[in-house]
């Protein structure tokens, strides 16, 4: 018969059984509120008149990959302007109202009350991307978009969710008022998304330089009416040309939440890039693409080389803005667990315990 020692370590509860009580204890009280029925009542109402317009309005033959460019970027949009909404007070609130420290004094580990509340707040989010979901179908339905892209669109538009709920709850521990927090999570959420577009804006300037470049001389012949004036060679001698080199600063690019969605959804066809028939998220794909390659691609014969026909040839970019973001959320959850180890040696002043 054994007994156990006085150093014995404290029973606890099993991970995996501790996030699950968090969440659950969390989803309870969403689903008792009325504002996430009525805030998702409205979401649905306004993200349907938006697509009943684009339907109506869309030429024909293009109504699917409007209605579906259009419905990603706007889910994606108003997504990131609910999600901090329910996860930037997600611990600081409980602070706030005197319950953190009950969940704290139990067998529950900071990790599991932060893993639990990441989950609860996303899963609320997810309700919203849910609800347009319909309207995605609506768009395949419609002809002109393959359901590979629908399916990226909706798991990356999950992930961008979960990244900004991560963030939110990130700050929540480390911010002592929940307003605080809400507006940091929401600056944050500025910067990856405008602060990253004047970033780059602001740095093209600095890597103006020169660079060669000779004359191209069309086909003609080939010419068929469209935007393509066919193929062309580089003659004459080299030049030189001011040029800005735009790929020593794509990268600041990759982390903004619409460059990510969308440079990770499937090109469209060729032919369709060369009509002009790409949508708003191909096209900021497209964008990110040329930026990436440099003066190398967007000047004609730079160096005296012909340009290949088609996007440019360079790495994905999204999954360096993906990591980037995971770091900014990993390290804001391990700053923020510190503060959830009891006993609290240090307390803000005016923080409520219980």
């Amino acid at each position: 018969m054994s007994t156990q020692n006085p150093g014995t370590a404290a029973p606890s509860l099993g991970y995996w059984n501790g996030v699950r009580s968090v969440f659950f204890l969390e989803i309870k009280q969403r689903v008792r509120s009325r504002s996430w029925y009525v805030l998702l009542t409205v979401w649905f109402f306004v993200i349907g008149l938006v697509a009943v317009l684009t339907a109506l309005n869309a030429g024909a033959g293009e109504g699917g990959p409007v209605l579906f460019e259009l419905m990603v970027g706007f889910v994606l949009f108003f997504g990131l302007l609910v999600a901090p909404a329910f996860s930037a007070n997600a611990v600081n609130g409980d602070r706030a109202a005197g319950t953190l420290a009950i969940l704290q004094v139990t067998l529950l580990r900071p990790g599991q009350i932060l893993a639990g509340k990441w989950l609860a707040s996303w899963t609320a989010s997810l309700g919203f991307l849910v609800a347009s979901i319909p309207f995605l179908l609506w768009a395949l339905a419609l002809g002109g978009v393959r359901p590979l892209s629908a399916l990226v669109a909706v798991l990356m538009l999950a992930v961008e969710l979960g990244m900004v709920c991560a963030i939110g709850v990130g700050v929540s521990v480390l911010a002592s008022r929940p307003l605080f927090s809400i507006v940091v999570t929401y600056m944050l959420v500025a910067l990856l998304g405008l602060g990253t577009l004047i970033g780059f804006g602001l740095s093209v300037t600095l890597t103006e330089g020169t660079g060669s470049s000779n004359s191209p001389r069309y086909n003609y012949e080939l010419y068929s009416g469209d935007q393509d004036l066919g193929e062309y060679t580089c003659e004459g001698p080299l030049t030189p040309i001011s040029v800005v080199h735009t790929e020593r600063v794509a990268w600041m690019l990759s982390a903004n939440p619409f460059v990510i969605v969308a440079d990770a959804m499937p090109a469209e066809s060729a032919d369709a890039e060369r009509n002009g028939s790409t949508g708003v998220m191909e096209g900021i794909s497209s964008l990110v693409r040329y930026a990436q390659a440099g003066p190398a691609y967007s000047v004609p014969c730079f160096n005296g080389e012909e340009q290949q026909a088609g996007a440019p040839d360079v790495l994905p970019i999204w999954p360096l803005g993906l990591t980037v973001q995971a770091a900014l959320a990993a390290l804001l959850l391990a700053l923020g667990r510190r503060r959830l180890v009891t006993p609290v040696r240090r307390l803000s002043v005016g923080t409520r315990i219980a």
